[in-house]
């Protein structure tokens, strides 16, 4: 379980929520003393979504293909042409 204390959560919400998001519960401290405990909200529907492993979707994708500026700076132009249509 991860701790944050309650300036960590004005200050640094996103990195909290983030950590929920991604399934993990939150100890909150306040004076050095747990305060509340947040944890990620269960759908009527089951537990929560998997996490996503994006770099092996990518590696599934594209293997170990580099891509150079070129190869890079072509497809940002024919994803805005397409947008335009």
């Amino acid at each position: 379980m991860k701790t944050a204390n309650v300036a960590d959560l004005r200050n640094n919400f996103r990195k909290v929520a983030a950590w929920i998001t991604e399934g993990e519960s939150v100890a909150i401290t306040m004076r050095g003393k747990l305060f509340a405990t947040l944890s990620p909200a269960r759908g009527e529907d089951g537990p929560p979504m998997p996490k996503i492993d994006f770099a092996a979707q990518l590696k599934k994708i594209w293997g170990d293909k580099v891509f150079t500026n070129e190869e890079v700076r072509q497809m940002k132009e024919a994803e805005l042409e397409g947008q335009e249509g």
